[in-house]
This record gives C-alpha cells, structure tokens and sequence, in this order.
C-alpha cells in the first residue's frame, strides 16, 4: 500500500491541515493533553496528533506512521480529503 501513495506531495502538509482532514473524514477528539490530540473514528480507528506548532509541517516519515498505520487512509482516501493533488 504504502508505495502508491505519492508522500512527496504531502511534504507541506500542516498540523492544521491533518485535523481538519481527520474531523472531514469522521474522526471525533476524545481527549487532549498538553499539545496532543487523540481522534477516534466510530469503526475504531485511532490517531494521536502532536500540535507543538499548528503551521509546522510534518516529516515524511510521521506522516506515513499517521496515515498508513492510524487513519489507514489510502491514496484515495487522501485525494477524496484534498490532501493529494
């Protein structure tokens, strides 16, 4: 799965712009501490976002953990949130 999303045009995506994603995709916040948000989506899906700076983008690397692993979004999924081009 993880080699036909493209991740090279997710290199700008923002903390803010993951959120508003998750919520559009279902997801609800459970719970808070500190900088860190935890979404759950009703078919059991869960993911924690770390908002130490809203604007900042993410590593690569983070981004795949957080979409392949936790929302288990795929490349359509993204395209269908505005995420991918």
């Amino acid at each position: 799965m993880s080699a036909a999303i493209e991740y090279r045009h997710l290199r700008s995506l923002t903390a803010r712009e993951l959120v508003r994603a998750l919520l559009r995709d279902g997801l609800i916040l459970v719970h808070q501490k500190g900088s860190h948000q935890r979404f759950r989506h009703p078919d059991g899906r869960r993911v924690s976002v770390a908002l130490h700076h809203p604007g900042d983008t993410y590593p690569v690397k983070t981004l795949k953990t957080i979409i392949e692993e936790q929302a288990r979004w795929t490349e359509s999924d993204l395209k269908r949130l505005g995420l991918l081009k």
